[in-house]
């Protein structure tokens, strides 16, 4: 959504405090008195609560569904108005989307310790050397490619239930010896740290405000995820239709992607180039097209199996018209490079500036992959190739 830079011409009218568990006595004047002065605040019910008389201003909780969040607050504009997040905005946060809505101009932000800061603190973990991941909205399949041995995990939960999911999960995974370190409305009065492993029974009476500390404990029947190319093809359903393991990494290598490029995979299979794809970055994105519904149906398992769940998935018959998905700055040609048209169809998709450059000898037809990269910032520089087996 484009930025609503006319809001912001007079300066920031709305300023975004980052709020903790020990209320509106621990935040700084400034934003105390942003609080005291304000016209309109918005933020969660637990949020205004902290905050209970100590403004004369129309608290505003949180609209359902939040995606009406931005146009209550466009009613707002020009007058003081702060929304209320949790510790630092920035930290899956609503900063984000209030930036990406209204503008940097708009925003004066005035963050507090985040709640990564304060389970580090609490646990004597460096936060440089922890991965970062939240539930809150978000599928726990995410979770899949951070299960390393001895990797520690900060994860946020989206309610009171999501410890016992998640030990429940990891215990599925093979990974039920792991430690977790249940956090509880840290820095607040009510604050709890207890610590267990996934196997144990979860407490019930978990505050609905937690994050979760996790140590993680492979076991011997744990599938965890390598970081190279071309994953065992046993992790795969498919029902023949699939790139077999050392094509698979030879074709990940000629793809050669980067952190947030787009990939087109046309008759997807079992969607194993698209999911190794998107695992080599979070940011990466795959488009797959398969015309068979049960292997569409296959794709998305696969791709919720693995620990990419956001991959997309669209049932068509090559080639068609696909003016619905961005512009790939690579494309895979799985099943139907024979079929006329759909080299073509994914050449063509192509962004502009493209150069063919030889199929390697080695190499024989069967499959085509197109992979564009810049060079320099002007010159672009493509390589097609195909490659046999499944």
């Amino acid at each position: 959504m484009p930025s609503l830079a006319s809001l912001s011409e007079s300066g920031p009218w709305l300023t975004v405090i980052g709020l903790g568990e020990d209320g509106f006595e621990a935040l700084s004047r400034q934003a105390q008195r942003a609080i005291v002065q304000a016209d309109h605040i918005m933020g969660g019910t637990r949020h205004l609560s902290l905050i209970e008389g100590k403004s004369d201003a129309q608290c505003l909780p949180w609209p359902s569904p939040f995606t009406q969040s931005m146009q209550a607050l466009e009613a707002c504009a020009g007058k003081k108005t702060v929304v209320l997040a949790s510790g630092d905005p920035f930290c899956f946060g609503v900063g984000t989307q209030l930036v990406a809505h209204f503008g940097r101009d708009a925003l004066e932000i005035l963050p507090a310790r985040s709640c990564v800061t304060l389970a580090c603190s609490r646990l004597g973990w460096a936060a440089q050397e922890v991965s970062i991941a939240s539930l809150c909205g978000r599928p726990i399949a995410r979770l899949r490619p951070l299960l390393q041995r001895g990797a520690r995990l900060l994860v946020l939960s989206a309610d009171e239930a999501t410890p016992a999911q998640l030990a429940s999960w990891l215990t599925a995974q093979g990974c039920g010896h792991s430690v977790l370190h249940l956090l509880e409305a840290l820095d607040g009065p009510r604050e709890c740290v207890r610590t267990l492993r996934a196997c144990d029974a979860i407490p019930q009476n978990l505050a609905r405000l937690n994050m979760i500390g996790v140590e993680v404990v492979a076991g011997p029947e744990a599938e965890l995820l390598s970081l190279s190319s071309g994953l065992p093809d046993r992790l795969f359903e498919h029902d023949g239709q699939l790139t077999k393991q050392e094509i698979r990494a030879v074709t990940l290598s000629a793809l050669g992607p980067y952190p947030g490029q787009i990939l087109w995979d046309l008759g997807a299979g079992s969607g194993s180039v698209g999911i190794e794809w998107m695992l080599r970055h979070p940011a990466n994105r795959c488009f797959a097209v398969e015309r068979a519904p049960e292997r569409v149906s296959r794709i998305l398992r696969n791709a919720e199996h693995l620990g990419v769940p956001e991959l997309h998935v669209e049932q068509h018959a090559l080639p068609c018209p696909l003016p619905g998905l961005p512009v790939p700055d690579a494309v895979f040609v799985g099943g139907g490079v024979g079929v006329p048209g759909v080299l073509d169809l994914g050449w063509s998709a192509l962004k502009p500036g493209a150069v063919w450059s030889p199929m390697p000898s080695r190499l024989r037809a069967s499959r085509g992959s197109f992979r564009l990269s810049k060079s320099g910032g002007v010159r672009y520089r493509a390589s097609v190739w195909s490659v046999w087996g499944r």
